[in-house]
């Protein structure tokens, strides 16, 4: 006996809807095991050869996210190791902060090296009060260099994991010229991916599979 046009109607939009269901499943599973990678691939202050953020009375809790580029122009001729070493010197020496102003930094080819503990707020040359605010700097000056595939992929890498970390929106992220007057940073050139909202569309897509993943995880329990 052949099933009625209306079940086999339901029935191929079933056959049609498992494989998307799959892909989405193994989507969000994938965006899981990006977030565990990315934990081991953040480059230790350690490993790099700095030294460890210096104990601060004055910590706070992540909030919001703010954009940063390095504001001079930065092509790799030195390792970023090196760079690194220099800036957190430069930062304890010259600006008497406690560290590297930013959270983390990423270089040219996109290898993010963590900075200053999150626990503590950063710093900053301008008019605005840190606390609150995950700094995310990209090496480089942005009003004359342009960010490459990798270099966007793990700034929302960066952006997703500390949204999911921290249980923050992505509307939350923000330019450094949102939050302080004076400023051009981070660069036209990293700014218009958040003014397209290319970066926040990307970060919620992928928060949204998280999410949809944690869900199901839940409710196998």
């Amino acid at each position: 006996m052949k099933p009625c046009p209306a079940k086999r109607r339901h029935l191929l939009q079933v056959l049609l809807f498992f494989p998307l269901l799959l892909s989405m499943q193994n989507c969000a599973s994938s965006r899981l095991s990006r977030l565990a990678q990315l934990d081991r691939e953040i480059i230790t202050v350690a490993q790099w050869g700095g030294t460890a953020t210096a104990d601060s009375h004055r910590t706070h809790e992540i909030k919001v996210i703010t954009l940063h580029h390095g504001g001079e122009e930065y092509k790799g001729d030195k390792p970023t190791p090196e760079y690194l070493v220099n800036l957190q010197n430069w930062s304890r020496t010259e600006k008497k902060w406690i560290d590297i102003p930013y959270h983390f930094l990423i270089d040219l080819e996109g290898k993010i090296y963590a900075g200053r503990a999150l626990r503590y707020p950063g710093d900053t040359n301008t008019a605005y009060n840190p606390a609150g605010h995950a700094l995310i700097c990209v090496l480089g000056n942005y009003e004359i260099q342009y960010p490459s595939k990798r270099q966007r992929e793990a700034v929302i890498d960066l952006f997703t994991w500390l949204c999911w970390r921290y249980q923050i929106s992505p509307e939350t992220i923000k330019g450094h010229k949102e939050v302080a007057e004076g400023t051009v940073c981070p660069g036209k050139n990293l700014y218009a991916y958040l003014t397209n909202s290319e970066f926040k569309q990307e970060t919620t897509r992928r928060l949204q599979h998280l999410q949809a993943r944690h869900v199901d995880d839940e409710k196998a329990k």
